[in-house]
């Protein structure tokens, strides 16, 4: 017996931060933030379907199961400054795949987001794959007590 997932038509960029009692927590009311916490993920890595077009309008039913390429970062340093982000690089070839990256550290936004957008155009170039442009979704989070960064792309049909 085979299984064969269908293909995404369509993504969007999702970001949230949070604090909880717990590093689940935490990350659970992130993802709440970023509207797909009530849904169950699915982590997947980097390649965005040929012809996948950006909806930012895409509603995702409780529980559904949810290709979602994601990057989060958890602390319990009061203080610290946290974030994630999630890079979509799109193909000058409007037919042709892009490519998704995540990234997350202990530094700033403007840090991450840098870094972020050279990870896309190298898996661009060793692919010989012409890039037209990088959407880039991020999010920044001072620690309280216990904190989550938490960016992601969902692929949805």
């Amino acid at each position: 017996m085979s299984f064969l997932l269908p293909i995404p038509v369509k993504f969007k960029l999702v970001s949230g931060t949070a604090e909880g009692e717990t590093k689940l927590t935490a990350f659970d009311k992130a993802i709440l933030r970023a509207g797909v916490g009530n849904c169950n993920l699915i982590k997947v890595s980097s390649i965005l379907p040929p012809r996948c077009r950006l909806d930012e309008g895409i509603v995702l039913p409780p529980g559904a199961l949810v290709p979602v390429a994601y990057g989060f970062i958890t602390s319990n340093i009061p203080g610290e400054v946290i974030t994630a982000a999630v890079a979509v690089g799109l193909a000058e070839d409007p037919a042709s795949y892009g490519i998704i990256m995540e990234h997350s550290g202990r530094v700033s936004r403007a840090v991450v987001e840098a870094e972020i957008v050279r990870m896309v155009e190298e898996a661009f170039a060793c692919r010989s794959l012409p890039l037209k442009e990088v959407l880039v979704e991020s999010t920044e989070h001072q620690v309280v007590k216990l904190g989550c960064a938490f960016a992601g792309v969902v692929l949805w049909y």
